[in-house]
């Protein structure tokens, strides 16, 4: 059975024995049970919307037996003396239309309860859920984040919280399907034991289908949703790397790489298809096959006297009707394979164990405009086995600016993600005004320390609307934050200002535009500290003096990675770091004269850059 799974080597037959395709065999088998217990999780979290879905399902149950009997009795004491009398009793007549409509009435109400409150817990259980690894992937590091792709977090986010709570629509629907059966056995016991034998036989016979049904489809369900998420992540960073394939020319080897990861979701699909068309069948003949029994038996038991008329409508409308509810049993199975993958998946972020604790200190100047100083005691980090910074000791005195150069890779970007505490290092400490970092409490950082990356970001919506980012921040905050970014200029020759949208990720602007937009909305949020990862790089150096020379008025201090000698000279102090270790601190023309390394790395980015060098001017200042 599980070989059928496609594209899994583990499970093709004749491999040989191993722990690990054991264990995927056991725990696959297991998914009805698991799946159960899933949704019983789920339950637990809204027992009062269950219950009353519940009560509505059964409701529709009960009346549902209950149309069979109506049936049966209208049969036997309103249609059947008709036909002996030649006539039609009024008073019988509307008697059994009144009764009619008062079960369908009932039943009415038990399907609409059903339905209203069984969506109402389902999109309870989404929503709670798509909450729940929201603030899981805001509190876990970057580092969590940098090791897994964008797209999977999103489709756990979307797809799998949906599949996970899918099975909870039809759970009260079967839940009264099952009250059907008790009650439908009670009735028919009482009505004819021999009929309730003949067609009880299709109840065992129905459930073992379904179990033979669940088994089979399970592994094909848990694949084809594996390859939804693959297929998600795959199309993400199709799109994010849309410029680079273009530019490359390999859009028909990127659509190819799609398009065969996507047939193979297709081919997994027709796999789920082609069962599902193969026990359908059976799943919809066993039971009107059962009828059909019912009738013949009946109508034997009839012809001898041992049973009524009505009695044999009322057992054959019974079997009619449970038709289509034992369905929604076999609906619910199906669904479990994808419920238990999806809880899976959520779960690997929900319980994922290196979020960053927080503590419960404040600022001591958290409301005040004075600037903070920010410390490193010692600081080591690494992604891997080899250290990336390694005891990193730095005092930044409040309301200076300070530089840091240093070569590529040489563990400049990984501080400024330290200092924000974006990352926690591995050993030592990093401090703002003499509190570690891991001691603040939540959102004491966020309002006192600001990042600008390199890689500006601006969302899909007005210049106001990224510079706040929905926070009551004032005009004039807003005005003083784009003259010290100089961006005041463009901003106010944008077609409606303030008002003007920028498009998805600020693409009706220039790179420069966007990096002044980015560091504007950092100063309108009025940070303490400022880092600045080389924020600047596509402005023009007459541009970024002044932005330097604003920020001095700014109550910040000021952290620049920066490559320029133009702007590393505005500094009030440069730190160099090579390999991941401090190599010099000092002004820069006392590291010129003493550090061999900085020297170079000045000297090679003037030579490849002469005009950034030496402050001239380029089309961003044109502009």
């Amino acid at each position: 059975m599980l070989s059928d799974v496609p594209g899994d080597p583990a499970l093709t037959p004749g491999s040989p024995s191993n722990p690990a395709r054991d264990h995927e065999d056991s725990r696959r088998q297991g998914v009805v049970l698991r799946g159960f217990a899933v949704l019983y999780r789920g339950v637990a979290q809204h027992p009062g919307v269950f219950t009353i879905a519940v009560l509505g399902s059964s409701l529709w149950a009960f009346m549902t037996v209950g149309q069979a009997y109506v049936l049966g009795r209208i049969t036997q004491h309103t249609v059947l003396p008709a036909f002996r009398a030649g006539r039609v009793e009024w008073g019988a007549l509307v008697s059994a239309a009144l009764l009619v409509m008062a079960v369908a009435g009932l039943k009415a109400v038990g399907i609409a309860g059903r339905r209203i409150y069984a969506g109402r817990l389902q999109y309870e259980l989404g929503a709670s859920y798509r909450r729940r690894i929201a603030e899981r992937y805001i509190a876990l590091p970057l580092r969590w984040h940098q090791a897994r792709p964008t797209g999977r977090l999103l489709s756990v986010a979307n797809s799998d919280v949906e599949q996970t709570w899918e099975p909870m629509a039809p759970m009260p629907m079967a839940v009264g399907v099952v009250v059907m059966l008790v009650v439908t056995l009670g009735v028919l016991l009482t009505t004819d034991p021999l009929l309730a034998v003949v067609g009880g036989v299709m109840f065992p016979m129905i459930g073992g289908l379904n179990v033979v049904y669940s088994r089979r489809l399970a592994p094909l369900m848990i694949r084809a949703q594996e390859l939804r998420a693959e297929v998600s992540g795959l199309a993400h960073e199709s799109f994010d790397g849309a410029l680079t394939v273009k530019v490359l020319g390999r859009a028909e080897e990127e659509t190819e790489r799609f398009a065969e990861l996507a047939r193979e979701l297709r081919d997994a699909l027709v796999r789920v298809g082609r069962l599902r068309g193969l026990f359908d069948p059976a799943l919809e003949a066993l039971p009107n096959l059962s009828v059909l029994v019912v009738l013949f038996v009946g109508g034997l038991r009839v012809s001898s006297g041992s049973l009524d008329p009505g009695g044999l409508v009322r057992v054959a409308y019974l079997f009619t009707l449970l038709t289509f509810p034992i369905r929604a049993i076999g609906w619910l199975l199906a669904d479990l394979p994808r419920a238990v993958v999806g809880w899976e998946r959520m779960h690997e972020v929900i319980d994922a164990d290196d979020s960053m604790p927080f503590g419960t200190k404040k600022l001591p100047s958290a409301e005040s405009d004075a600037p903070a100083g920010l410390t490193a005691d010692r600081a080591s980090f690494g992604y891997g086995a080899e250290p990336i910074l390694s005891g990193i000791t730095l005092d930044i005195q409040a309301g200076r600016t300070v530089a840091i150069v240093g070569p590529t890779g040489a563990g400049k970007s990984t501080l400024a993600s330290l200092s924000l505490r974006l990352l926690d290092p591995d050993t030592g400490a990093l401090a703002l005004d003499g509190i570690n970092l891991r001691e603040l409490a939540p959102g004491e950082l966020a309002k006192a320390a600001a990042l600008v990356p390199q890689g500006a970001f601006l969302f899909d919506d007005t210049v106001r609307g990224n510079l706040t980012l929905g926070a009551d921040i004032s005009d004039s905050v807003v005005a003083d934050a784009l003259r010290v970014s100089q961006a005041e200029t463009f901003v106010d020759h944008l077609p409606h200002g303030l008002d003007t949208l920028v498009g998805e990720r600020g693409t009706t602007l220039s790179g420069g535009q966007r990096q002044r937009l980015a560091l504007a909305r950092a100063l309108a949020h009025r940070p303490r500290l400022l880092v600045l990862d080389d924020a600047t790089s596509s402005v023009d150096p007459r541009i970024e003096r002044a932005i330097l020379a604003g920020l001095r008025e700014s109550a910040a201090t000021v952290v620049v990675i920066a490559y320029r000698q133009a702007t590393i000279a505005l500094a009030d102090e440069v730190v160099y770091i090579e390999s991941g270790q401090i190599h010099g601190r000092g002004t820069h023309d006392q590291l010129m004269a003493t550090v061999p390394g900085y020297r170079e790395v000045l000297t090679a980015y003037g030579a490849a850059h002469p005009v950034d060098a030496q402050g001239g001017s380029d089309e961003e200042s044109a502009a």
